[in-house]
């Protein structure tokens, strides 16, 4: 084969949208207090000690694991559906594990059999993920918040809906009234709801449960499923409630034909979650305390940094749950960008997750105390 052939290999995606800012990380270096970055959203406090330990406990792992799941993780999976997230009743045999949930969000289009001329939806602002997802499979990806605002000819050709409560980046929080309004619809159409959840423990304001707040609602929430969960899947990543992002620990549930076929597919692709990562992540669903301590953390930070991004000029839109705050100036996104930049902050440009999230910018929580802090301090110090 000649060096030319070998260039007509490869998927021939667009490049990773988080390049585009490595001009800006480079100029937040440069300042002398050190940069803060407040940009991917990555947990960067300890993992808790008993899911360590979990994880220990279960390193003598000579044989395979299982793509379904060990039966006791799942079963714990179920009881935190119930306790946590208003779900009762769930078979365990209707859920999955998977290598975190960003894998699932990319291959669940091609998994489910979608192909050229099928239409995948995802929020007008959304992660990245959904729109690649669909290209992955030859779909069409399209951004709608209500399935009725498509025209006639591109409803018919829906075969998947991305629901994403709480959002990324926004925050926002779809009540269950919403959701199943969304679910009436997508079932009309034949086409499979899939609600990636992953911020449902982290509601702020009236989603702030810790605070006298409701539960963020599932997809799986009776009020929302009508009691079935047929063409339903909802997805959830241990990621961000329980800092185990660098475990990859997340799962799947819902449709039981579906959740078959996931299962029989992955098998033959060979996705499965480590075995120690499955006994980390059973320990870690059957215990709520930590949740409610990386909470009150998260909590601290954001009460810090929304007075100072409001002092800077900034103004906080949504962001009713999640680890992000979404913001604008009312100038272009990356003036926005830049202007941070020079204080050695970093935050996210809000038009990689569409044309709707020109002018904005993300803003993770996800720093440590003290770098929160130096970034506040910062801001309120520009705004003089």
């Amino acid at each position: 084969m000649s060096g030319s052939d070998s260039r007509s290999f490869g998927l021939n995606l667009p490049e990773y949208p988080w390049e585009a800012m490595a001009p800006y990380v480079r100029q937040a270096s440069e300042h002398p207090d050190g940069a803060v970055n407040l940009s991917i959203g990555t947990p960067v406090d300890p993992t808790p000690d008993f899911i360590q330990e979990a994880l220990a406990g279960a390193a003598d792992a000579p044989g395979y694991p299982t793509t379904h799941g060990t039966l006791e993780l799942r079963r714990a999976i179920a009881d935190w559906f119930a306790r946590r997230r208003g779900v009762p009743d769930l078979d365990p045999q209707d859920i999955m594990p998977t290598v975190g949930s960003k894998e699932l969000v990319a291959w669940l289009p091609l998994l489910l059999g979608l192909r050229e001329g099928d239409v995948v939806v995802r929020p007008t602002v959304a992660y990245p993920t959904y729109d690649m997802g669909a290209v992955l499979a030859g779909a069409t990806p399209v951004a709608a918040d209500d399935l009725e605002d498509l025209d006639a000819q591109t409803r018919s050709r829906v075969r998947l809906v991305w629901v994403n409560s709480p959002g990324n980046p926004t925050g926002i929080v779809r009540g269950a009234d919403s959701l199943a309004k969304l679910v009436r619809q997508a079932r009309a159409l034949g086409a499979v709801v899939a609600s990636d959840e992953c911020y449902a423990e982290l509601g702020w304001g009236e989603w702030d449960t810790a605070r006298g707040g409701q539960p963020v609602p599932s997809v799986l929430d009776p009020r929302v499923s009508g009691g079935s969960s047929d063409s339903l899947l909802a997805v959830y990543s241990l990621s961000k409630q329980s800092n185990l992002a660098g475990y990859r620990a997340a799962f799947v549930a819902g449709d039981s034909a579906i959740m078959a076929n996931l299962v029989n597919s992955r098998k033959h692709a060979g996705m499965i979650v480590p075995a120690p990562v499955q006994s980390a992540m059973q320990a870690a669903l059957s215990e709520d305390g930590h949740v409610a301590v990386q909470k009150d953390k998260y909590r601290s930070r954001r009460e810090l940094l929304v007075p100072a991004l409001e002092a800077f000029g900034l103004r906080i839109e949504a962001s009713d749950a999640g680890l992000y705050l979404w913001a604008t100036a009312g100038e272009d996104t990356w003036t926005t960008v830049e202007r941070f930049a020079a204080l050695g902050i970093v935050v996210g440009p809000g038009v990689i997750y569409g044309e709707a999230g020109s002018g904005f910018i993300r803003v993770a929580l996800t720093g440590s105390d003290e770098r929160i802090a130096a970034a506040a301090r910062r801001l309120t110090a520009a705004a003089g």
